[in-house]
């Protein structure tokens, strides 16, 4: 498993932010991924929230929600904390999700958006129990997602369709197949565990923590 991470390179970020809104079909996932996401929730953590495109759309329905924004590139954390600038239920923090999640608190809802893959494997698995650990009874984990294609040629397909030569594919990419992160969301414990959009490599993976444990 690779360690790469060009995330903390300022030039890697905008290069990404720049192109953000036009990565193929993602208004369509973030769209699934707002209608599972009460609109009563309480507190909302965004994981690897980049410039807080995520948490701004789940704001606009759920201006009430305190939230948790989390990112470790400092030229993310400039741009969500200019976004929220003049929001005050939206705190920006600076972690790698590398290491543990800080003590945060509970929450109704923990979303991310193309963030957990720069993870290892083992620490993906890990990330998820912590989720789980910090989600209110009935609360819901989305992760919108860039995952592992089944082969090689399905692979070279999706970089086709966003313009990627394969010599210039993110090696801070740890892609993982959907199957796999299902089933351990189902072994930790998640209820209702599905893929509940997906297009190529990109896929919206839910999970809700039971009422009752």
């Amino acid at each position: 498993m690779n360690s790469i991470n060009l995330w903390t390179s300022a030039e890697h970020a905008l290069r990404y932010l720049a192109k953000a809104d036009s990565i193929p079909h993602r208004t369509e996932g973030e769209a699934v991924l707002l209608e599972h996401v009460p609109k009563t929730v309480k507190r909302i953590l965004d994981l690897g929230t980049g410039d807080g495109r995520l948490l701004g759309l789940l704001k606009i329905e759920r201006p009430q929600a305190q939230s948790i924004a989390i990112d470790f590139s400092a030229t993310m954390l400039e741009a969500v904390r200019t976004r929220f600038a003049d929001d005050s239920t939206v705190q920006v923090i600076a972690h790698n999700l590398d290491q543990p999640l800080p003590e945060l608190g509970s929450f109704d809802a923990v979303v991310s958006s193309f963030a957990i893959h720069h993870l290892s494997d083992d620490r993906k698995l890990s990330l998820y129990r912590e989720i789980f650990q910090i989600l209110e009874p009935g609360g819901i984990f989305c992760n919108l997602e860039h995952v592992a294609s089944p082969t090689p040629a399905l692979h070279e397909h999706f970089l086709q369709q966003l313009g990627i030569a394969p010599e210039n594919d993110d090696p801070s990419n740890k892609l993982l197949d959907v199957e796999t992160q299902l089933n351990w969301l189902r072994k930790i414990g998640f209820t209702d565990v599905d893929c509940y959009w997906k297009w190529l490599e990109l896929a919206l993976l839910i999970g809700v923590k039971p009422d009752s444990i």
